[in-house]
């Protein structure tokens, strides 16, 4: 398991190494589990020792939301005097998700249909 979670963050720090050397616009965790995606589909599977490691720590998911908590609350002042604006912004983003989600996965739909010769929703069958 240690050598397991040794390997995470290193391809973490590869990630992190890259992204500043070429300065990339992206995340470093990104671009190293990019990485050690493709290492693991040139190895042709997941070893047993890394999956057990990487659900042990997903386990552990919920404690990356304790953070977010604590800001919630050490700001609650602002968001009670700014209430409306806080309401109105998580309104708005989560309907321009899901426009923009619904739009991505229709066009993903008609378009893999073209590709797999399936008639889409507006075409007929011949």
């Amino acid at each position: 398991m240690i050598g397991s979670f040794a390997a995470l963050l290193g391809f973490q720090l590869l990630g992190e190494v890259l992204v500043r050397s070429l300065g990339l616009p992206l995340p470093g965790p990104v671009v190293g589990m990019l990485l050690l995606f493709l290492v693991l589909q040139l190895r042709g599977g997941l070893p047993t020792d890394l999956r057990v490691t990487a659900q042990s720590i997903l386990q552990q998911l919920s404690l990356l939301f304790v953070p977010a908590g604590v800001g919630v609350m050490a700001h609650i002042g602002m968001i009670r005097n700014e209430w409306l604006a806080v309401l109105l912004v998580i309104v708005v983003s989560t309907t321009v998700t899901l426009l923009v989600t619904a739009l991505t996965m229709g066009g993903l739909i008609e378009l893999l249909g073209r590709v797999g010769g399936q008639p889409t929703a507006g075409e007929e069958r011949s």
